[in-house]
């Protein structure tokens, strides 16, 4: 279940990311220079890793909140941060 503003945002997010990613395409088919390419794809990057953001914070304050809550559910939600927590800095 997805907290309704945060979803908004999120929706929000990934259309700027869609618009980026098309725009980056075309600077790679015009052969623009190199590092503004690079710049373009790190703008990209940060826009995903503020889509990240949304989505962890609504974990948080949805499933997380509800598995602390819950007996027996406080295991499964300290492995899922965890997972979350690895995948994010490999």
């Amino acid at each position: 279940m997805l907290d309704q503003k945060l979803k908004q945002r999120a929706m929000h997010r990934v259309k700027i990311i869609a618009g980026q990613l098309s725009g980056l395409g075309k600077a790679i088919e015009k052969e623009e220079y190199c590092p503004t390419l690079l710049g373009q794809s790190l703008s990209i990057q940060c826009s995903l890793k503020s889509l990240d953001a949304f989505i962890l914070e609504n974990h948080l304050r949805t499933h997380v909140k509800h598995q602390m809550q819950t007996k027996g559910d406080n295991e499964k939600a300290v492995q899922e941060l965890i997972k979350m927590y690895t995948l994010s800095h490999r």
